[in-house]
């Protein structure tokens, strides 16, 4: 993943950046849904919580930008769960038990309202 300026993402069309935002959160689930199949050790799994933790930071990054037009709420309750999102990334790793599916189910969601 690359990182551009915001004024770059500002000056594309809100359905290009939805696009590109979608796609973002397509490849996460992608690579999480191949990660559940593989032990949490394995190059799948490290790989698929890397791209999510990124992810989530440049859109935690993103909210926080003080030019961001979303109302405050909304960006409030997509930062706590990026932070989560993060956070139970990290603890898929650590637990061999814990499942993808919370981490899969979320990301689905927030991709389906940016449809």
């Amino acid at each position: 993943m690359y990182k551009v300026s915001y004024s770059e993402i500002l000056d594309d069309k809100a359905e290009t950046v939805r696009g590109r935002e979608v796609a973002a959160i397509d490849r996460a689930i992608e690579l999480m849904r191949l990660a559940e199949t593989r032990p949490h050790t394995s190059p799948e799994a490290r790989e698929a919580v890397t791209y999510l933790q990124r992810l989530w930071t440049f859109f935690i990054e993103d909210l926080c930008h003080p030019d961001n037009a979303l109302a405050e709420p909304l960006k409030e309750d997509l930062i706590s769960i990026g932070i989560w999102t993060i956070a139970e990334a990290d603890r898929i790793l650590s637990d061999e038990e814990r499942p993808f599916a919370p981490l899969i189910d979320i990301n689905t969601a927030i991709r389906e309202g940016l449809s």
